[in-house]
């Protein structure tokens, strides 16, 4: 038997390493679902991809791309929001791992568990901090991705510029380099939101294995609501009315 298997063995009761299973496994079969989903019934991140795509689509037929620059500075304002925040996040819990003795003894006095094990405490503050790293690295990333797709557009010439025929094969190859590189971006963020949700879920951890297990099992559900069955998703498959009809109303 291996020395981390053991040392985890003497740290953690046989509930700890089953609920800390799971909660890993739902996270990857949370993303794997969310992303690779069946196309009858996409989730709303790919149909918001499907909308990237064909917001790129539209860079030829504008005059300008103001409108464009507009809305990609405020992706890259929230994707560095969040950034922030998950940087704070992991300073606190730096600071939190120098005084686990006192989190430790707060948690006895409180009556929040008896005989609470130090390495244990020391081991679930870590699995949050590599959790909130991973979150951090991916909204930089999808930070740094919004970059390049804005030196991207500015690559694919506007509507005045192009040739009578229409767009050529360069200016098509372009447009779809840069939809690739928005809907890259827009997983990339949306991959940090569900670390953000299951930190949440990590911290029940505290209160114990059940708690752990029972976070999980609400962040998955929380999050399959949102991606299968909310009502954004229901306005994002709603086909537009034909434009007569909508100049009659």
């Amino acid at each position: 038997m291996s020395a981390p298997l053991d040392w985890m063995l003497a740290v953690f009761e046989p509930l700890d390493l089953t609920a800390l299973a799971l909660f890993l496994a739902s996270l990857f079969a949370t993303t794997r679902m969310v992303e690779k989903c069946p196309e009858t019934w996409p989730s709303t991140s790919v149909l918001m991809a499907r909308h990237r795509a064909a917001w790129m689509a539209q860079l030829p037929r504008r005059d300008l791309k103001m409108y464009d620059a507009v809305l990609m500075t405020s992706l890259r304002n929230g994707a560095a929001f969040f950034a922030s925040g998950a940087m704070l996040a992991i300073g606190g819990l730096i600071a939190l791992l120098g005084q686990s003795e006192r989190l430790v003894t707060l948690a006895v006095e409180l009556s929040m568990a008896d005989g609470v094990n130090k390495a244990a405490w020391d081991a679930k503050l870590i699995v949050i901090l590599l959790f909130t790293v991973q979150a951090f690295l991916s909204f930089v990333w999808a930070h740094r991705i919004f970059g390049y797709c804005v030196v991207m557009m500015g690559t694919v010439p506007d509507r005045s510029s192009l040739p009578e025929d229409g767009p050529g094969p360069e200016v098509t190859a372009a447009v779809d380099r840069a939809g690739q590189m928005l809907v890259r971006a827009g997983r990339s963020f949306n991959r940090g939101l569900r670390m953000i949700y299951f930190t949440l879920a990590a911290l029940a951890w505290f209160l114990g294995a059940w708690a752990l297990i029972i976070a999980t099992v609400i962040i998955v559900l929380s999050i399959m609501r949102m991606e299968f069955f909310s009502e954004t998703r229901a306005v994002l498959l709603e086909k537009a009315e034909p434009e007569s009809a909508a100049l009659e109303t």
